[in-house]
């Protein structure tokens, strides 16, 4: 009987897919119950034919979109996007796995696994893209064992906009050291990368390449590294939560050009419960990676208790145009007088304060900061590098950096600078906490200058305002190289740098410096716009935002520094970029043309909920220094192009009726 084979067949099917825990979906079933005996005798055929994991040897995201599978979690884990209805491979991670310090006995070995559990948390944060964050995924524990009877877990997380893993040793019974991480990202060849050349602060260009970069032989590359895997998918590497006790890495696919294995800055030294730091891979859209928060749902929750000081706000900056400026009390006057002309919160004294003359000292600075009603913030040097700069050796110590914050605190100083930085050594990591948890004590906001990248300490400690590790424009001080780099390089930082992290790069000059700068002054406002940084500092001279057009100035003074969403509307690395930053009822929309030719950018505003009051754009006028400011509150399309001139750029600001 054709009918009661069929049923029985269903049934068998059913007990089969049951036993090996895979989720089966009700439209395949109703598929397979009305198909003949004989359709469902091929089905099982191929099934089986097919298999090379078990069902439960896969972990997936919340909404099912992205995949990690395995055969033996010590040999690999694949990683796979699903776009629309196509799976997607992404990246292979292989050699999972830490080296130890023995002759013998390293090699772990893969146990058991734990049950899959779900993570859900939500959090706010003073700083960043947003200020209400989910933290929403699927996690599973791999147990490994070496020889030597040492248990390693590797903590696997999933979720809708990538994967995190980390290391832990859940209890040693001795001190052990981790000379070595072997884990490594194996993508496809020939895909499309944006890469940093590693260097100690940070600061170089995302270099869109293959895997090789002609006369870098080195093949170091800092975090974070963005892959275009697949037509419109993405995934961006990085690492986050670096705790005291453990360094910084980077990646290196010397051996292999697509291969780029986890390499860790020193040796570093294990006791009791360690944890390494978390290993991110972003994966999605460039929307996707650019909105995502996953650097600071894996980090540590926030450690103060008030955060009630924390304010940020817009900068007045006197390196740019005057390198040496901080010694002459006259000009940091009227840096201080320019911050309260603009309504700024802050003006920050730069390098060799102590040494300030021409008619006052520091004191004498504070003061007449005081009087303007404009908060100072105060420079130091970290005295572990480059040490050409003073103050020195004021925070080194805790005895000493503890009477200085307090002293600073007693003089209304409100946040601190501290730059030139060591590379990504254990030193350099215990240092940035201990800087962080003591300038809470003493209610200081902390900005790190001449530093590797943030790695999600802004959740941990919100006070950490910003951090350069970018190529910035401070750099038109220093060679001729940004000057025709500027344009596609603004357009790469949103997409790499900035994703992980807030990004002090000093944006907005209208001015020149020791070289020109050949982008708009409407790309040069919408910087402010593009590139998130808490303390955003304003890098031109004085006369340089005076001599802007009053629309222009009310901008910068009513310019805001958090954010509550974060959208990107358009763009492509290295090419050009349309985000939308949300600010009360406020959408400040930034484009930036990062080409050397005329580029209409469109601007689509379906996004916005909600009835519009009026909307200004700030366009490129007919020359390079010109605004073409509109009111645009006739709009009514959902898109709107925007003309650009080379290296050229805008900002939209619209207004939302309450």
């Amino acid at each position: 009987d054709t009918s009661r084979q069929t049923k029985n067949l269903n049934k068998l099917l059913i007990r089969i897919l049951l036993h090996l825990q895979v989720e089966f979906s009700t439209i395949m079933y109703r598929q397979l119950i009305s198909n003949s005996w004989k359709a469902c005798l091929l089905f099982v055929c191929v099934f089986f034919s097919g298999i090379t994991v078990k069902a439960d040897d896969s972990l997936y995201s919340p909404n099912k979109k992205i995949g990690v599978s395995w055969d033996n979690p010590a040999k690999g884990l694949r990683v796979i996007y699903k776009k629309g209805d196509v799976p997607i491979s992404v990246v292979q991670l292989e050699n999972i796995g830490l080296q130890l310090q023995r002759a013998s006995g390293d090699e772990f070995n893969y146990v058991s696994s734990s049950a899959v559990t779900s993570i859900r948390e939500d959090y706010t944060m003073i700083t960043g893209k947003r200020r209400h964050c989910t933290n929403e995924g699927t996690q599973q524990v791999f147990h490994f064992k070496n020889a030597q009877n040492v248990s390693l877990d590797l903590e696997l997380r999933v979720y809708d906009d990538g994967i995190a893993f980390r290391y832990v040793f859940p209890r040693l019974t001795k001190e052990m050291c981790v000379t070595d991480e072997t884990t490594a990202f194996a993508f496809q060849k020939g895909i499309t990368r944006w890469t940093q050349k590693l260097n100690q602060a940070y600061e170089d260009f995302y270099l869109k390449n293959k895997g090789r970069v002609q006369g870098y032989a080195a093949a170091q590359w800092g975090f974070p590294a963005l892959f275009e895997v697949a037509g419109s998918v993405f995934t961006l590497i990085s690492e986050a939560n670096v705790a005291k006790g453990n360094c910084g890495s980077w990646l290196n696919n010397a051996a292999n050009e697509s291969t780029y294995k986890v390499e860790m800055a020193e040796p570093t030294k294990a006791s009791g419960r360690w944890c390494s730091p978390w290993r991110v891979a972003i994966i999605g859209s460039l929307a996707d990676v650019l909105e995502s928060t996953l650097v600071t749902d894996v980090s540590e929750p926030c450690r103060l208790s008030d955060v009630s000081w924390i304010k940020p706000g817009v900068v007045s900056w006197i390196y740019w145009a005057y390198n040496h400026g901080s010694r002459d009390y006259q000009i940091i006057k009227k840096y201080i007088d320019f911050a309260a002309d603009f309504h700024l919160p802050y003006m920050l004294i730069d390098a060799e304060w102590d040494e300030m003359g021409n008619g006052g000292n520091v004191e004498d600075a504070l003061a007449y900061a005081k009087q303007k009603k404009v908060a100072p913030l105060l420079w130091y040097n970290s005295s572990t590098a480059w040490c050409a700069f003073g103050p020195l050796y004021r925070l080194n110590k805790p005895e000493t950096r503890q009477k200085e914050f307090a002293w600073l605190e007693s003089m209304g100083v409100k946040g601190i600078k501290v730059d030139f930085f060591s590379q990504d050594s254990i030193s350099t990591m215990n240092y940035f906490v201990d800087i962080l948890e003591d300038a809470a004590k003493y209610h200081l906001m902390v900005n790190f200058h001449g530093a590797p990248i943030p790695r999600g300490w802004q959740r941990t400690y919100p006070h950490m305002m910003s951090v350069e590790g970018v190529y910035g424009a401070e750099w038109y001080n220093n060679k001729e190289t940004l000057t025709d780099s500027a344009a596609w390089h603004n357009c790469t930082l949103p997409f790499t740098r900035n994703v992980v992290g807030p990004m002090d790069y000093t944006p907005c000059t209208f001015t020149d410096s020791q070289h020109p700068h050949i982008t708009s002054n409407g790309h040069e406002l919408a910087l402010l716009v593009a590139f998130e940084s808490a303390l955003q500092h304003l890098a031109d001279r004085p006369e340089g935002y005076h001599a802007q057009p009053a629309e222009v100035r009310s901008f910068i003074s009513s310019l805001p520094t958090v954010w509550d969403d974060t959208k990107l509307l358009n763009g492509y690395p290295s090419s050009y970029v349309v985000l939308a930053r949300k600010s009360g009822d406020c959408w400040y929309i930034a484009g930036l043309n990062g080409t050397n030719e005329k580029k209409s950018l469109a601007v689509d505003l379906s996004f916005i909920q909600g009835p519009v009051k009026e909307i200004t754009l700030y366009a490129d006028g007919e020359e390079r220094n010109q605004f073409d400011i509109q009111m645009l509150s006739g709009l009514k399309k959902a898109i709107h192009e925007v003309d650009c001139l080379p290296r050229g750029g805008f900002v939209m600001k619209v207004q939302m009726k309450n």
